[in-house]
């Protein structure tokens, strides 16, 4: 079987390793324990958390065993890397609840049965508990200040002001590293790019204090062309929940994407063939559109199932390519008090729909030429809709990825 460290380097996966040679050797020599970790301070994961879930996968497919780890107790305090300002700190309930959400979506890819299957735990079920003498005495100790202060993550907070609550963000990861070598022989740990100095910390803790070998490898972030992150829509992040955004929106997300980030997406977040993907990119064009088309459709698919894909599917087809159902797209059902209420003025519905944030926004809107009901243009800030458009629903559209079906409920 082909070494996996080979797959994650050829998709385009890896961007640090502590020890690159030996990681590779061993994932090839023996079924590893690795964790990665996900702190629950949402309801729902989004594609940023993407690569991470199917690194997992890849390896969980070659034979190695993932821990899920579920950041109950490290969320209490928030990571500070990437931020410019202290997280907000969630109460434990906040966190217990989150955490309740997760395993559904990551079992779309992961399984947690069998020889290899995954585990997920609660660092909150150590931390939570820990006495502050006894953790500074057995922990702290192995901590320089002065290299933490030197990390990434710690030096760009310094202008703006670093408490010691968030130092000892790196002091617990490490900690977690060490309780999963301890308990489940874990000796990887994986995670995004921005993770490295926290995941360093650990791999150094467990051979200070186990005297064994540990090892860290970190992986791309999602970014586009211009590096800069991916997942963010007009609506909001492009969460994997469709209650938070529906799998259609999730598809035209997709469907939508620059030209030049095609293919990454298609190698890092599909399981299609290297050989498929190049075929698909090579000639640009007709081809490429076809690769946006596969790339919308097989991720809605991973994350909604195929129901949702097909549905997804056959409305931008609908909106776009003049056949396909409709129906499908997101729709906003008017009940008799709505449309009194709002006149049905394109403004309000344009609010209503999810397609503008404000009204204020709605008429900036109206007022450059970007919105249509139907095929006419809205130019007029109080325009409203002719109740009987609705009798088999109108489309309202803002620019050319912006799209709400409004119907009578």
């Amino acid at each position: 079987m082909e070494n996996v460290y080979d797959i994650l380097e050829a998709r385009g996966f890896l961007k640090q390793a502590s020890h690159p040679e030996e990681i590779k050797e061993l994932l090839g020599r023996e079924k590893v324990t690795f964790y990665i970790g996900f702190d629950p301070t949402a309801d729902s994961l989004h594609v940023g958390h993407y690569v991470a879930l199917m690194t997992m996968a890849h390896m969980q497919r070659a034979g190695h065993r993932p821990i899920v780890l579920l950041g109950g107790g490290t969320a209490l305090v928030g990571d500070p890397s990437g931020k410019t300002d202290m997280r907000r700190m969630l109460t434990e309930a906040d966190i217990d609840h989150n955490a309740a959400c997760f395993k559904a979506q990551m079992s779309r890819l992961i399984s947690f049965e069998g020889e290899n299957g995954a585990v997920m735990v609660n660092n909150g079920d150590w931390i939570r508990g820990l006495n502050f003498i006894e953790f500074m005495r057995d922990i702290g100790v192995h901590f320089s200040v002065n290299k933490m202060l030197a990390a990434e993550c710690y030096r760009q907070r310094m202008e703006t002001g670093l408490t010691f609550f968030e130092m000892s963000y790196m002091l617990m990861q490490s900690y977690d590293f060490l309780c999963l070598n301890r308990k489940y022989g874990c000796v990887l740990e994986m995670g995004g790019d921005d993770q490295w100095s926290n995941m360093i910390g650990g791999m150094e803790l467990i051979r200070k204090k186990e005297r064994k070998s540990a090892y860290c490898l970190t992986t791309s972030l999602l970014t586009n062309s211009e590096g800069k992150k991916m997942g963010k829509t007009e609506k909001g992040a492009v969460w994997l929940d469709k209650e938070k955004l529906s799998p259609y929106d999730f598809y035209q997300y997709w469907r939508n994407i620059d030209d030049a980030d095609v293919e990454k997406c298609l190698k890092l977040l599909t399981f299609i063939s290297l050989e498929e993907i190049a075929a698909m990119c090579r000639e640009g064009g007709a081809a490429l559109n076809l690769a946006k088309r596969t790339l919308a459709f097989t991720l809605t698919e991973q994350v909604h199932g195929t129901d949702e894909a097909v549905k997804a599917q056959q409305a931008a087809e609908a909106l776009f390519g003049g056949s396909g159902d409709i129906s499908n797209m997101p729709t906003v059902s008017l009940t008799q008090e709505d449309m009194e209420a709002t006149g049905l003025r394109v403004v309000d519905l344009l609010v209503m729909g999810g397609l503008c944030k404000s009204k204020s926004d709605a008429r900036r809107m109206i007022e450059s030429g970007a919105v249509f009901a139907g095929d006419e243009k809205v130019s007029d800030v109080a325009a409203a809709l002719d109740p009987s458009s609705l009798d088999n629903g109108i489309i309202l559209k803002k620019g050319k990825k912006g799209f709400v079906r409004i119907v009578k409920s």
